[in-house]
């Protein structure tokens, strides 16, 4: 897990911790720690070296991380370069098929003109569709499909 979100499954709930081993465990600095405890993550008390209850911890970065978490509704398409759910450009979207059942849609933000994407599951893409036009691209067929015999069919004829 990355330091923007630390893993709190890595904390143990029963054990009590001083900031320096938070901070290596999670592989922040120190003053990462400090910061989070000036912004209530709540410490045992007022006195060195600060504790920090391992259950306490792991309410904190679950609250932190569910805080800044964006949802998007039927229709959108999260923008990692704006940070925020938008709808595709012209409410259209393609369907980019990965298995039998799971594909991405794909579309374009309207802001900063960047391909977006968004993991769907074919039997709830009518959910997750709201306005959008999506659309189902065809794969090519391959060269052995087509019904003209390919140009160098007869050299290969030795």
């Amino acid at each position: 897990m990355s330091k923007r979100h630390p893993n709190h499954r890595l904390v143990k709930i029963h054990r009590s911790y001083v900031v320096e081993q938070v901070a290596g465990l999670f592989k922040v600095h120190r003053n990462t720690v400090r910061e989070w405890v000036r912004c209530g993550l709540p410490t045992i008390n007022d006195r060195r070296p600060m504790l920090i209850l391992g259950r306490e911890l792991v309410v904190f970065l679950i609250a932190k991380r569910a805080k800044h978490k964006q949802s998007c509704q039927p229709g959108e398409i999260y923008c990692v370069r704006c940070r925020v759910p938008r709808t595709p450009s012209g409410d259209i979207a393609d369907y980019q098929r990965l298995t039998d059942t799971q594909g991405n849609l794909v579309g374009i933000c309207p802001a900063c003109d960047t391909k977006i994407y968004r993991r769907v599951s074919l039997p709830k893409l009518d959910q997750i569709r709201g306005r959008l036009d999506i659309s189902f691209p065809q794969a090519l067929r391959h060269i052995n499909e087509s019904i003209q015999p390919p140009v160098n069919r007869y050299f290969n004829q030795g």
